[in-house]
């Protein structure tokens, strides 16, 4: 096929995925197999790789996210988005009702659920997803629109007609049960803590810095509010009928009322029926229908005379807490767990809460027998609120919490300024070690597949995984010879344990397991010391010195490699083959040679990660944050005032996407290789002998 048409091939795919992610994602109602789906996608990938110069910016393949590091820029919201006024009782929301009906005479209220998740503003230009950002303060938030994007009921380009040509519609982000209960397994495997509640989960997946993380959690979103210059509509619900012709998710459960009794009437109904919900749901938000009277009724400084937030009372359940067992994590950190007698909550029977940590007990004055008041945490995670004392038995005694861990008796310890208590038994510790080996396998690290947390705990029992490192020592044949698995799911993860040798060194690094450093910091140490032999070899403050490491996560690196055992493994991997050092190129000109520079803003022909890549292509360095220490920033569009200012004040030069293209282009070329090279002669000596 020629150029053109693979071109015409790639808008062809765009519009039949586009269609396709509507009636999958908003209308529930595929027409085409997840197959057939994936297939598309590959083959519009495939030519996008080939044309990333006609790839379009909210092209279907944006859903599956990158890998990516990504900065967010403080944006400005061109309609403040304001916050809604909160009342418990049905009393104040009484009053709030009769008050608009005395103002106004006649009025029709709109009410709607009040989906427990994370706001955003999404703006639209020419029918087509332009930027999405987070409320922040009402005036400014962040943007976040490389995640947005990959967030299925969220329409990357408009479908019908007689949209604006630029406007902006507000609504929740939100992270279904489903997605959360799913994500919440994985961390369990992984020996992570778990989430508390699905409304933090969605707005800290919204703020990853890797797109790909937040594809993979499965956020929804539903819209709410039209915000724009002259909008043609007269009432609220027809403009939610019109943004749902557009491909917007749209909420069904809402409801015209004209009396105070028909209000409460839908709120009794749905704070019974939200639990049958596939998603949180923390109240009802009542709203004038009439643009001309919410104009009428205005706003205060914080927020709109013309809507209200009645926000429904947390279910609680009494019973009697039974025993209290306490779960050792990978970190060896010690989790209390309440097991309870069953009681209904919410729809579902419970066993067993939440406790946390020893102050919450002491706080909460916990002790065994006693009848305890549990509510769910985000409708999920039930937590231990509270206790009866007018039902505490007349013998009852203090609760005693443990003073060594439950699985290989050590004596706990418990750091400064935490609240949990940790085993410190690293090497002998059978939790932690299962906990560090799902670690180390687990998709963003060394990414083997077939060693799911059953494997990996059938091989811990059968004695052929003691540590991180037998896992590229294992028998084919023994293996093969384990129940569940058998010659081919023994091929398959050899196979695996093969790949992972090519995984890069950042990635390595993360596998490892070190306490604080997660898969970001990971990435900033690894591109800071080049080398695990310079990261072993470095001091508390020349580990300091890396961005994003601070004093306790210094500490926590250098107590690692103290340890004689992690150096046997660590000495161990770099035997199989493991990367420990940065694939770095030489520059392909000096034009950057010892600058720093801050890439901010967004850019006509590139992305920023593309301008990142540019600098270091021509031997700069990417610095985040505009200090003394930069050589010049290089503006996009909609460059943070605050960045502008700051530069401004301390002399920085700023140059557009033009100038410094015109600056790299006119740089003679060297010679480039490919190198790895840790950062000075003495940091690369290997991590043995002297080093410890």
């Amino acid at each position: 096929m020629s150029r053109n048409d693979d071109i015409q091939r790639m808008r062809q795919l765009e519009q039949e995925l586009d269609y396709h992610s509507q009636r999958y994602y908003v209308d529930n109602a595929p027409e085409i197999s997840d197959f057939e789906f994936d297939a598309l996608l590959r083959e519009l990938q495939d030519l996008e790789a080939t044309y990333p110069e006609e790839a379009d910016p909210n092209s279907p393949t944006k859903r599956v996210g990158s890998d990516l590091t990504t900065e967010f820029e403080s944006v400005e919201h061109r309609y403040p988005m304001q916050s809604l006024a909160n009342t418990y009782s049905s009393e104040e929301l009484g009053e709030w009702i009769d008050r608009i009906v005395k103002e106004l005479g006649d009025v029709e209220f709109v009410t709607e659920l009040k989906f427990d998740g994370t706001a955003i503003s999404l703006c639209y230009e020419n029918g087509a997803l332009k930027r999405a950002v987070t409320r922040g303060d009402g005036r400014r938030g962040d943007d976040v629109t490389n995640n947005v994007r990959t967030i299925g009921t969220i329409p990357l380009k408009l479908r019908g007609e007689g949209y604006p040509a630029v406007f902006e519609i507000r609504g929740e982000i939100i992270m279904p049960y489903a997605s959360f209960d799913r994500l919440n397994r994985e961390r369990e495997a992984a020996g992570e803590p778990l989430l508390a509640n699905p409304r933090n989960a969605a707005a800290g997946t919204l703020k990853l810095q890797s797109s790909q993380t937040v594809a993979h959690r499965g956020l929804d979103c539903t819209l709410y509010h039209l915000a724009g210059d002259n909008l043609p509509y007269t009432t609220h619900t027809e403009m939610l009928s019109v943004a749902r012709g557009w491909g917007f998710k749209i909420s069904d459960h809402t409801a015209i009322c004209r009396s105070r009794e028909e209000v409460e009437k839908f709120i009794a109904y749905w704070d019974t029926e939200r639990k049958a919900l596939p998603y949180a749901t923390d109240g009802v938000v009542i709203k004038v229908n009439s643009y001309a009277q919410q104009r009428t009724l205005g706003s205060t400084a914080k927020a709109p005379r013309w809507a209200v937030a009645y926000k429904f009372q947390a279910e609680k359940a009494l019973t009697k807490l039974v025993s209290v067992d306490f779960q050792v994590g990978r970190t060896g950190a010690i989790t209390p767990v309440a097991n309870l007698e069953p009681v209904q909550l919410a729809g579902t029977v419970v066993k067993r809460a939440s406790i946390h940590n020893a102050d919450q007990i002491a706080q909460l004055d916990i002790r065994l027998g006693d009848m305890v008041y549990i509510e769910k945490g985000g409708e999920i995670i039930p937590k231990i609120t509270g206790v009866e004392l007018s039902m505490r038995p007349t013998d009852s005694k203090p609760f005693e919490y443990i003073t060594h861990c439950p699985e290989c008796g050590t004596e706990l310890v418990r750091f400064e300024g935490e609240a949990k208590h940790y085993c410190p038994n690293q090497s002998d510790c059978p939790p932690q070690i299962v906990g560090r080996i799902e670690h180390f396998v687990k998709r963003k690290a060394m990414d083997i597949e077939g060693l799911g947390g059953e494997t990996i705990e059938l091989l811990w029992q059968n004695g052929m995984l003691h540590d991180i490192a037998d896992i590229y020592h294992l028998d084919p044949v023994q293996l093969a010879s384990l129940p569940r698995l058998g010659e081919k799911s023994a091929a398959n993860i050899l196979e695996g344990v093969r790949r992972s040798k090519d995984v890069h060194f950042e990635r390595v690094l993360f596998a490892l397991g070190i306490r604080f450093v997660g898969e970001t910091t990971a990435k900033y140490i690894a591109t800071h010391f080049l080398s695990l032999d310079a990261i072993a070899s470095a001091s508390v403050e020349e580990l300091a010195e890396a961005e994003e490491v601070g004093e306790k996560i210094a500490h926590s690196i250098t107590d690692y490699f103290a340890n004689e055992n992690n150096r046997r493994i660590v000495e161990s991997l770099r035997e199989a083959g493991l990367k420990f050092d940065m694939e770095i190129k030489q520059p392909t000109s000096n034009a950057l040679m010892g600058k720093s520079v801050v890439i901010s803003g967004k850019f006509a022909g590139r992305s920023r990660d593309d301008m990142k890549a540019l600098v270091e292509e021509h031997g700069g360095k990417n610095l985040a944050a505009v200090s003394a220490n930069v050589d010049f920033i290089v503006a996009g569009e909609n460059m943070g005032p605050a960045k502008r200012q700051k530069a401004e004040k301390l002399g920085v030069k700023i140059l557009s996407e033009e100038e410094f293209m015109a600056l790299i282009e006119g740089a003679e070329p060297i010679e480039t290789e490919t190198v790895a090279e840790p950062k000075t002669e003495a940091e690369a000596k290997p991590i043995q002998g002297t080093l410890f």
